[in-house]
């Protein structure tokens, strides 16, 4: 719940001016996009509403420790993918529709590297539980 909820706040924050530095240059897409959240990671509209959409998902999973541990996993992998796509295509390149930066890149690559590991360790957690609750006597 925690990761979803401070994706949404980060989300919501890139479109507001002076968290978000350079605000006249934010385009919807791509690496014309100059805008800065908090003055060091590129930022566009999409890449804003991607982090909004992808918080909601993690608000609404987190209903059960199954859909939390799903979330974190999953996005912490898409977060790893979405790292090293922007390493390997670069900042000016056309194909850098998010408008990443060096910044962003390794910001997601820690991110996802976080929540696959949280993500990880509640799996082992709810085994742990359902070996528990599965043995008599306990």
């Amino acid at each position: 719940m925690g990761a979803g909820i401070v994706l949404i706040i980060v989300g919501i924050l890139g479109f507001i001016p002076g968290i978000t530095t350079n605000y006249s240059e934010l385009r919807f897409f791509g690496p014309d996009s100059k805008a800065l959240f908090l003055n060091l990671f590129q930022v566009s509209m999409l890449l804003n509403i991607v982090q909004v959409a992808i918080g909601a998902t993690g608000l609404s999973l987190s209903r059960t420790a199954l859909g939390a541990r799903n979330f974190l996993m999953g996005s912490g992998l898409l977060y790893i993918i979405l790292s090293i796509y922007g390493l390997i295509v670069g900042v000016d390149s056309a194909a850098n529709f998010l408008s990443l930066n060096t910044a962003d890149s390794w910001a997601f690559m820690i991110m996802g590297i976080v929540m696959a590991g949280v993500g990880w360790l509640m799996s082992r957690h709810l085994e742990d539980s359902e070996t528990r609750s599965s043995t008599p006597g306990t």
